[in-house]
């Protein structure tokens, strides 16, 4: 007879906290490394040899910015759809590569917007360009690694034994 009424047992679900401890973890990793990222591949874009210094440390902390905006909302996007209320316990894999698939999506077609049509910034000698898609290697790479470490890294405190518990 006990078994029967398994189902009306109340499931165990993470707090609001667990989602937005996770969100703060990745979006503060993705803050820092896109800070070096961006300033690491100055080089291979024109306003390196063309830019003052103020307008580098402009274009590094306004792309910072935009890449913390851009990886909140591809993470935010990607728990909407096939995140669950276990995650990160459960359902990460599916969460990750939509996120990472989000970021590269819009940075390719960032980069196209911006480097063929609005021409607001261009790639230096120095880029490698991917052929066919006319896109910068280095962008792509950036949207490949940064989230999946980052993913990875804001995820490993949160199988710990504790958070096990907790959720």
């Amino acid at each position: 007879m006990n078994h029967l009424l398994n189902w009306a047992k109340p499931i165990d679900i993470p707090t609001s906290r667990t989602w937005t401890r996770f969100f703060l973890r990745y979006a503060s990793f993705m803050g820092l490394t896109n800070l070096v990222w961006e300033s690491a591949h100055l080089p291979l874009y024109t306003l390196w040899t063309e830019g003052d210094p103020g307008d580098l440390m402009f274009a590094v902390v306004h792309c910072t910015v935009g890449d913390v905006m851009i990886a909140s909302t591809t993470l935010g996007i990607a728990l909407l759809l096939v995140g669950n209320v276990r995650f990160p316990a459960m359902g990460f894999n599916r969460v990750l590569v939509l996120a990472i698939g989000s970021g590269i999506a819009y940075t390719l077609f960032s980069e196209w917007l911006n480097v063929s049509i609005r021409q607001s910034w261009a790639y230096s000698d120095f880029m490698p360009v991917v052929p066919i898609i006319g896109t910068g290697l280095s962008p792509i790479a950036q949207w490949i690694f940064l989230p999946l470490f980052g993913l990875l890294w804001a995820r490993r405190n949160f199988l710990n034994e504790e958070t096990i518990n907790e959720l």
